[in-house]
């Protein structure tokens, strides 16, 4: 069993790729056979496995999830009551309630065993920068 915080800094609302780090700490860990979980340690961002070949996907992704979930400036959004901490709070802890902050991914020969065309993702769901933690477990 083997653990690892990792600190992803961000800049504001988007999907992060995360691919290459967590891939290069498993790959260091050896040749193994295991189950890797992650878990974003905060409530107002998301894990996603998501199509790493065109980014417009992860524009796409970014632009549904504002519209399904808009600031609090926005009226259909007036019945919330948690809108001290900006306009855009309330609105990133339903988006993280909607997805993942959790995944657990399987490890054959070292390796994550994602498919061609995934990737691993962060998604930042605040307006201001942030450094999110990332705890890994290997099991």
């Amino acid at each position: 069993m083997s653990h690892h915080l990792f600190e992803i800094p961000t800049h504001g609302p988007g999907l992060y790729e995360i691919t290459a780090d967590v891939a290069r700490w498993v790959a260091g860990e050896g040749p193994m056979e295991a189950a890797l979980t992650l878990m974003v340690q905060h409530t107002s961002a998301s894990l996603v496995i998501q199509e790493n070949a065109d980014p417009e996907v992860q524009t796409d992704l970014a632009a549904f999830f504002h519209r399904l979930v808009p600031p609090t400036t926005d009226p259909a959004m007036a019945y919330l009551t948690h809108t001290y901490e900006g306009p855009d709070d309330m609105p990133a802890h339903i988006k993280s309630a909607l997805l993942p902050t959790t995944i657990t991914i399987p490890v054959i020969s070292g390796r994550m065993t994602l498919g061609t065309w995934q990737g691993l993702y962060l998604f930042e769901h605040r307006a201001r920068p942030h450094l999110r933690k990332l705890s890994a477990l290997l099991r």
